[in-house]
């Protein structure tokens, strides 16, 4: 039994503010709260669109609660002198910044950099955007769809060459702006580090603020493996492989006798060996031209009809406990159903039950990384626009109950 007491989170003491909307910005920030970093989010009045984005409970967004976890809500009109001053108190007390306006709009809502540097040496400012701070491009509009386009991920997620005139598909979740949230919070704590200087290239010099630059598109392309490398070495294009594995097999998905698929993963020597065991086609196991993985590639259409063959006799649940119990990579296709249900998730934290104001109890996915002597804690799910308004000017930004009252009264914040 671990008798250790409980370490604060590892962010903890940190202050990041957020000028985001949609997904990017605001998933960077999610990360770094979910480490116990203090997040200011700056929204307008009529706040952030996403609020309303997916299915709704009591006339609100379920995703906000997981999407807002952990946050402070300011509500402030940045188009007013006041809201900009107002804004800028707190970035003064902060050590970080991360945005997601296209470039050069943090600069036009009165936050350039010279006037970043007066507010907080040594600052870390973090952007987002869909092709980046430099380039021809630079100004042009963009989504994570576009960057999951630009970057090469949706062609490899297109069906099979031959298989169908369907557009390509779009994986399921804005995986373009999530992961570019994500190399935005890396960046973030890199550029802390260097800061404070605690890295090789030393801290910020004359208390510079400390840029980070995420492109949506570059962010996708970092995740595609050797498609570049590949084309500039020897000229080739890979292609989409459907829920195939394009350099290993047999990997795909395989039906089951109750209509479910069933991933199963056997691309290594041993695995092809115990896997043709198991359905009972040793013959394929002993076959000179599938010794190799290069040689089952060129055969994979006879061993996926063959698996195919053997797994359309089993129900999923039955499949999977045969896989398992073969020690062969395999699972059912999850829906959130299995999810919500799945014991893993559950001992491990990553399935929580959290309680909403709004909503009442919610169940939300879990922090990740896991700190096992700091597991972390959802200290509050997504608050309501400007929930936290005033008491974020009265102990950050140092303004008076008076002050905040003629703030309100102005419409400068709500």
């Amino acid at each position: 039994m671990n008798t250790r007491p409980e370490a604060p989170p590892p962010l903890s003491g940190l202050r990041i503010v957020e000028i985001g909307h949609f997904i990017a910005a605001p998933f960077a920030t999610r990360i770094l709260g979910d480490l116990g970093a203090e997040i200011i989010k700056i929204e307008p009045p009529d706040g952030d669109p996403v609020r309303g984005w997916g299915a709704q409970s009591n006339g609100a967004s379920l995703w906000w609660s997981v999407h807002g976890r952990n946050k402070r809500s300011v509500a402030v009109d940045l188009k007013s002198p006041e809201g900009v001053e107002a804004v800028g108190r707190i970035i003064a007390r902060s050590d970080a910044l991360i945005e997601n306006q296209r470039p050069g709009g943090l600069a036009r809502l009165g936050f350039d950099r010279k006037r970043l540097q007066e507010l907080r040496p040594g600052l870390v400012v973090a952007h987002v955007s869909g092709y980046g701070q430099t380039g021809p491009l630079r100004d042009r509009a963009a989504f994570g769809v576009i960057g999951e386009a630009i970057g090469g991920l949706r062609h490899l997620t297109d069906h099979a060459p031959g298989t169908t005139n369907l557009p390509p598909p779009r994986v399921g979740i804005s995986i373009g702006d999530s992961v570019a949230g994500l190399y935005a919070a890396i960046g973030v704590l890199a550029g802390l580090l260097r800061r404070d200087g605690r890295t090789g290239s030393g801290g910020a010099e004359d208390g510079d603020i400390n840029t980070v630059d995420v492109a949506l598109t570059e962010a996708v392309l970092s995740l595609t493996e050797g498609i570049v490398t590949e084309y500039g070495a020897l000229g080739l294009v890979r292609q989409p492989v459907g829920a195939r594995i394009a350099s290993a097999a047999p990997t795909s998905a395989y039906p089951s006798a109750d209509g479910r698929w069933v991933i199963v993963a056997a691309n290594s020597d041993l695995l092809f060996q115990r896997l043709t065991a198991l359905i009972g086609r040793e013959d394929l196991a002993v076959r000179p031209e599938l010794q190799t993985n290069a040689g089952r590639l060129k055969h994979v259409d006879e061993l996926d009809e063959a698996i195919s063959a053997w797994s359309r006799r089993f129900d999923a649940g039955r499949l999977t406990e045969l896989l398992a119990k073969a020690d062969i990579p395999s699972t059912l296709i999850y829906t959130a159903a299995e999810i919500a249900d799945d014991p893993q998730f559950r001992a491990r934290g990553m399935v929580r039950e959290v309680s909403d104001p709004l909503h009442g109890d919610l169940l939300h996915p879990g922090i990740v990384p896991h700190f096992p002597d700091s597991p972390g804690t959802i200290r509050c799910t997504g608050p309501e626009v400007g929930q936290d308004t005033a008491a974020v000017l009265a102990e950050i930004a140092g303004y008076s109950q008076d002050e905040i009252k003629l703030l309100y009264q102005k419409g400068v914040i709500a």
